[in-house]
């Protein structure tokens, strides 16, 4: 059984917003961070499972997808879509 399976909803919520911001690098940091704040709370479960997915990603392959450097995977597309959305809205 996952820890996605096992906890709250609001103890999911903490520990996915601590990990976008305690990643690699500091540029993944400030867009997963802003892009949590303004979305992980209206996510539903399905949602936060892709997210927790992306968030197994490592960071190099993160921003060259986010930055639109490189194509991200199918599977990530929306969800990497939807990030570089946010950032740019600063």
């Amino acid at each position: 059984m996952t820890a996605a399976a096992t906890e709250d909803r609001a103890t999911r919520l903490k520990r996915l917003a601590m990990r976008s911001m305690r990643r690699g690098t500091k540029e993944m940091d400030i867009l997963l961070m802003r892009f949590a704040d303004a979305r992980l709370a209206v996510m539903d479960d399905a949602a936060l499972d892709a997210y927790e997915a992306l968030l197994s990603e490592n960071d190099q392959d993160l921003y060259q997808w986010v930055s639109g450097q490189q194509p991200a995977p199918a599977v990530h597309a929306p969800l990497v879509a939807e990030i570089a959305r946010v950032a740019a809205q600063g």
